[in-house]
């Protein structure tokens, strides 16, 4: 295996584990709250994993990984962007108060 080889295998296990921390922060949460939820936390790992297995993905030449990912990514963008405009709306209706 030469070293491009190895260090593209890093970049996929590295994609993949901050993919799969997601889950556990998700997990973790609910168990605190009692009830299952997704904090924004969870939105944020899942976009920085995607994009690092969507890059290995697009190295590996993979169209059903590439088209995989990509679409993902925008999911996760999307929830994130909700999220984002929740909290900004709840920060506005403290502040009028």
């Amino acid at each position: 295996m030469g070293t491009s080889t190895a260090v593209w295998l890093v970049v996929g296990f590295v994609g993949q584990g901050i993919f799969a921390a997601r889950f556990l922060v998700q997990w973790l949460y609910s168990e605190i709250r009692k009830r299952s939820v997704f904090p924004e936390v969870f939105w944020y790992f899942s976009v920085i994993g995607g994009v690092v297995l969507l890059t290995y993905a697009i190295h590996k030449r993979d169209p059903v990984f590439i088209l995989g990912q990509a679409g993902g990514l925008l999911v996760y963008l999307r929830n994130l962007q909700w999220r984002l405009r929740e909290r900004r709306r709840t920060e506005s209706e403290r502040a009028d108060r």
